[in-house]
């Protein structure tokens, strides 16, 4: 996530996007000196924080990447945050190549 981050800081500040996260990640994004708001860690509540932002209209896009090839422990509350953003229509990325295509679209550099 963080390197992804990096590659679009332009984009990031060209636009004004405030950044939230879940715990861990959030830690790791603001070591690479990005502003963002740390939720709880993805295992302890934070997945279903951001859904519940979701649900309440307070995030106009997500950006999850998840290792497809690993179990995680919170793996209910990743697929009910995944299913607020199919419910509520938010877009989601769940790898780098949707995400590269959903920043693109942000900076108006895909019609």
């Amino acid at each position: 996530m963080v390197q992804f981050l990096n590659e679009q800081r332009d984009i990031l500040q060209r636009n004004d996007i405030a950044l939230v996260s879940t715990g861990t990640t959030g830690s790791k994004v603001e070591k690479a000196g990005f502003e963002v708001k740390a939720l709880l860690s993805g295992p302890l509540g934070g997945d279903a924080q951001i859904a519940a932002r979701v649900a309440e209209g307070k995030c106009q896009m997500v950006v999850f990447f998840r290792d497809p090839l690993e179990k995680h422990p919170h793996e209910p509350d990743i697929f009910m945050l995944m299913r607020m953003c199919d419910v509520y229509d938010v877009p989601l990325a769940t790898n780098p190549a949707t995400a590269g295509l959903l920043f693109a679209a942000l900076d108006g550099k895909l019609s």
